[in-house]
């Protein structure tokens, strides 16, 4: 828990409390954690693993918001108001994940520090959702295909998801993704692996990002 940009903030005796209070999930890939009208009885600490956040239109069109590894506090918003989740949460990797009841939380934010750092954690999380329409607005595909793999590489090089799944999380067509990627390997920005895409100029990539950056 201490790794958490949350929890971290937490004092000791705190953070014990609610690692007493919560309980171990270990959850396959695929395993639908929550969805959509559940009560939010509880917020999730991802230990390890990913989970993603997303919901359907009218239309039955999945639409994804987005996804958190470990560290990552999720479900907090209808915990905080007692309402019912507004999304599901899709757990997209093999996950261990500590369930928190939210009576437990609601009394560990009377600690004037992890009020602040709940309030810092959901501004993080709306910059990031304005910078993502932001995006969708000003870039093309390469751009935004870039952008992703800056993000997910911004601890170690190697992108561990498939073409498929970087063209659902980008709504776009996998061939597409695929060109892309094929001509950025071939100027060495790049290297497709067999578990994924390694990063090897950052810079390039970060051009890219700039409306108008050459592809």
């Amino acid at each position: 828990m201490a790794g958490s940009q949350f929890l971290r903030h937490l004092s000791a005796a705190v953070r014990e409390r609610l690692a007493s209070a919560g309980s171990t999930l270990n959850v396959e890939r695929g395993v639908l954690l929550c969805q959509r009208g559940d009560p939010g009885d509880a917020v999730f600490v991802i230990l390890d693993g990913e989970v993603e956040i997303r919901t359907s239109s009218a239309e039955g069109r999945e639409v994804r918001y987005a996804s958190f590894g470990a560290g990552a506090v999720i479900g907090e918003m209808a915990a905080l108001d007692g309402g019912v989740r507004s999304t599901d949460m899709v757990v997209t990797r093999r996950s261990r994940i500590w369930r928190i009841p939210r009576a437990a939380v609601i009394e560990a934010l009377s600690e004037p520090a992890a009020a602040v750092a709940l309030i810092a954690e959901l501004a993080g999380r709306l910059r990031a959702a304005n910078e993502a329409l932001e995006a969708m607005r000003t870039l093309d595909l390469a751009g935004r295909l870039a952008q992703f793999l800056l993000s997910v590489t911004a601890e170690r090089p190697l992108a561990q998801l498939t073409q498929t799944e970087m063209a659902r999380r980008l709504t776009a067509s996998r061939e597409k993704v695929n060109r892309r990627l094929h001509a950025w390997a071939a100027k060495g920005w790049v290297s497709l692996e067999p578990s994924g895409v390694r990063v090897n100029d950052r810079g390039a990539l970060a051009n890219l990002t700039n409306p108008g950056g050459q592809p």
